[in-house]
């Protein structure tokens, strides 16, 4: 009997080790590319290696993750996990990019010194990061081998030559780290030629996160738009504007000293909710949409939408829009989905479709349920099954003896 116990304590303790996986991101920004040393070292030009960042707390299986460029001149395909608020290194061809420091990963193919466009995939096939740098590497020196960092404003020239592989990125080269100059400064230039030849590199990641054009309400008060930050550092959202398309066209430019609060983790101040009262944006019940622009007059966001629900918010999920009887201003995002379906005509279309939308913490259809999907609905379904299987063995065995005993 004592043998059985142990066994069946064995058993549960194995399934249970096989039915809780290492933790894979899904959100925008839990992994981010964190620096780049494209143009190789003081050894050889060719020794060229990446580095990316853990955000999260948790340990993370990088099987079936890539990293690709956009000209597809480079795929290197990520294996092994990544420590919780842990460094990966992958260096290029071997092991002696980065000298005294193993890499995680050995990669083949090169980093073009005109720049490219790098972005980060999970298992999934979902974007979790980009270096859009496909023009002109932002940042990171040739001459002098110092590599691009990130940093809470976007990009920087490392400190040192060489960086800092596998370890917290430097203060940088100089204050101006979200600055890059274009042209050099000729001799007898004015402050305002010199300020034109300067280009700001705003960081990537804030989104149109939910929005509310048919309140319970009267409209004139309680319209909303939310914006999301989805980085892990905050922005400054100085100059930045809304703007509406259709119908009568409304441009909303958000306050000096407006900043949004990192999202990595998602916490109440990586939500902003800016009211009609406010933007004095009128959002069309019939159909509407928005753009998200930087200061410099670039498009970064923007959705459409049709025949808007009597109060309901039209929220940005992680591969498309979807329309919730939840309204969560700034908070994250809820999919309460109504039992009348006749919303489901409404046509969902989006310039720019990015799994860097918050995080949806619940999905509550009335319709479908959607538990069998939980690995942990396995998990529990097969330690439930595995118990009421070992009972009924241990009782045929414990009839078994008790009959033995008897003769």
């Amino acid at each position: 009997m004592k043998k059985s116990l142990v066994f069946l304590i064995i058993f549960i303790f194995s399934i249970f080790c096989v039915f809780i996986p290492i933790t894979r991101a899904t959100n925008y920004s839990d992994v981010v590319v964190n620096e780049v040393a494209w143009m190789g070292t003081t050894n050889s030009a060719n020794d060229e290696w990446m580095e990316i960042y853990n955000n999260t707390a948790n340990q993370i299986d990088l099987s079936g993750w890539s990293i690709q460029s956009s000209d597809g001149k480079l795929k290197i395909n990520l294996k092994g996990t990544i420590s919780a608020n842990g460094f990966y290194l992958m260096e290029r061809t071997d092991d002696t990019s980065v000298l005294n420091i193993t890499a995680d990963l050995i990669y083949t193919g090169a980093l073009s010194n005109s720049g490219m466009d790098l972005k980060l995939y999970d298992n999934l096939n979902n974007l979790i990061d980009e270096v859009n740098n496909a023009g002109e590497w932002i940042a990171g020196d040739n001459s002098t081998k110092q590599t691009m960092e990130k940093n809470p404003a976007g990009w920087q020239t490392s400190e040192a030559p060489g960086g800092s592989p596998k370890a917290q990125n430097s203060a940088g080269a100089d204050i101006a780290t979200s600055i890059k100059t274009t042209a050099t400064e000729p001799t007898g230039t004015t402050n305002e030629q010199t300020k034109n030849a300067i280009t700001i590199n705003y960081p990537s990641g804030i989104f149109i996160n939910e929005i509310l054009p048919n309140p319970e309400g009267p409209d004139e008060t309680d319209e909303w738009i939310e914006l999301y930050n989805s980085n892990n550092l905050d922005v400054d959202l100085s100059g930045w504007q809304i703007q509406d398309t259709i119908g009568t066209v409304k441009t909303y430019t958000i306050p000096q000293n407006t900043k949004i609060l990192a999202g990595v983790p998602a916490v109440s101040g990586s939500f902003l909710v800016f009211k009609r009262p406010e933007t004095k944006i009128m959002l069309n019940n019939d159909e509407d949409g928005l753009n998200l622009l930087t200061p410099d007059k670039k498009i970064v966001d923007s959705v459409n939408f049709t025949s808007a629900p009597l109060n309901q918010s039209y929220n940005k999920t992680s591969k498309s829009w979807a329309w919730s009887t939840t309204l969560t201003p700034g908070a994250k995002n809820i999919l309460a989905v109504a039992q009348n379906l006749s919303n489901a005509k409404n046509s969902v279309k989006s310039s720019n479709i990015n799994p860097a939308a918050a995080d949806i913490s619940q999905i509550l259809n009335t319709n479908q349920n959607n538990s069998t999907k939980s690995p942990w609905f396995l998990f529990f379904t097969v330690l439930a099954t595995t118990l009421i299987l070992a009972i009924v063995v241990l009782f045929i065995k414990f009839k078994f003896l008790k009959n033995n005993v008897g003769t």
